[in-house]
């Protein structure tokens, strides 16, 4: 197992990037970690990295935006913490995302764990001395 410390804000960036130098080739990225852990923020950074200039928030009503690339291609960020039932996934068309070849960033993925497909890479935040993040893949 991989891991990156992040002790600062100011580290983030510099975490991200090596984050996606060393992820390797995924389509599809689980990030998992307790309310409060940096999910939001590390994934803000990575699609800061990937080239996306507009504002990154959080889907939690939505359940998935999408950013896109200077390249044009697609970035879909979901946040599945307020589903009740993996039948919302399916109502959404989740396939058309996972199994799409494009990246997709999912916060939360334990309430769809066996609708991730199983090349994904799963990834744990947790938060460490003194507000240190430990990013664990």
């Amino acid at each position: 197992m991989r891991s990156i410390t992040i002790s600062s804000l100011q580290e983030l960036d510099s975490a991200a990037a090596r984050f996606l130098e060393e992820a390797g080739e995924h389509a599809v990225i689980a990030f998992s970690g307790e309310m409060g852990a940096g999910k939001t923020t590390f994934i803000q950074a990575l699609c800061r990295k990937l080239g996306v200039t507009v504002e990154v928030n959080s889907p939690t009503f939505s359940l998935v935006n999408e950013y896109f690339t200077p390249a044009g291609n697609s970035i879909f960020h979901f946040d599945l913490y307020r589903i009740e039932t993996q039948n919302e996934l399916f109502d959404m068309g989740y396939e058309e995302y996972f199994f799409s070849g494009s990246l997709c960033l999912i916060e939360w993925p334990e309430k769809a764990q066996n609708l991730i497909p199983d090349d994904a890479l799963w990834v744990n935040i947790v938060i460490g001395e003194n507000d240190a993040r430990l990013i664990q893949f």
